[in-house]
C-alpha cells in the first residue's frame, strides 16, 4: 500500500474518532436490501432531526474504536454499516431508526451508543420508545403551569369574596 494511500485512511480514522467523540449518540445499523429513495427517504428523516448518517467502512471503523469505551461494538461492524450520529438530541436517532426499521424490514439496527454508553439493540428500542425532547418539554411545562393556575383562582375567588362582602 502506498503512503498516500495510508495517509488517507489515518485520516478517515482521524475523522471517525472525531464524529464519535463529538456525538451524544451514534447507532450502528445495516441498510442491506433498501433502495435509493429509501435510503434517501431516511437520510431525509435524520437530517430534519439534526442527524447525520454516514456509510462507514468497517476496518476504518474498527480502528475508531480502538482503545476506547466503544469497543464493545466492534462485533456490530460485519456487512455494510452505516452510522446515525447525533450530537444534540440523544433520543433522535433511536426514535427514527426504530420507525424506519418497523416499516421497511430490510433495516437493521445492529447497536450503538447513547450518551457515551455502549447500548444492545434491546436497549435501545426502549429509548426509542420514551417522548421525545419536544414531548418531554411540553410536558414540563404543563407541569409548571398547573400550580400558577390554582394560585390565579384562589386570587380570583378571594378578590370575588372581597367584592361581595363590600
Amino acid at each position: 500500500m502506498s503512503e498516500a494511500t495510508i495517509a488517507k485512511k489515518a485520516e478517515m480514522v482521524k475523522q471517525t474518532v472525531e464524529l464519535l467523540n463529538n456525538a451524544q449518540t451514534a447507532i450502528v445499523v445495516d441498510y442491506r436490501g433498501l433502495t435509493v429513495a429509501e435510503v434517501t427517504d431516511l437520510r431525509k428523516q435524520l437530517r430534519d432531526a439534526g442527524v447525520k448518517m454516514s456509510v462507514i467502512k468497517n476496518k476504518i471503523l474498527d480502528r475508531a474504536v480502538e482503545g476506547t469505551d466503544y469497543e464493545g461494538l466492534r462485533d456490530t461492524f460485519v456487512g455494510p454499516t452505516a452510522v446515525a450520529f447525533s450530537d444534540e438530541d440523544a433520543i433522535a436517532p433511536a426514535k427514527i431508526l426504530k420507525k424506519f426499521a418497523e416499516d421497511h424490514d430490510a433495516l437493521e439496527i445492529k447497536g450503538g451508543f447513547v450518551e457515551k454508553s455502549v447500548k444492545t439493540v434491546d436497549e435501545i428500542n426502549e429509548y426509542a420508545s420514551l417522548p421525545g425532547r419536544e414531548e418531554l418539554l411540553s410536558m414540563l411545562a404543563s407541569a409548571l403551569q398547573d400550580p400558577m393556575r390554582k394560585i390565579a383562582r384562589a386570587v380570583k375567588a378571594v378578590a370575588d369574596k372581597g367584592e361581595e362582602a363590600a
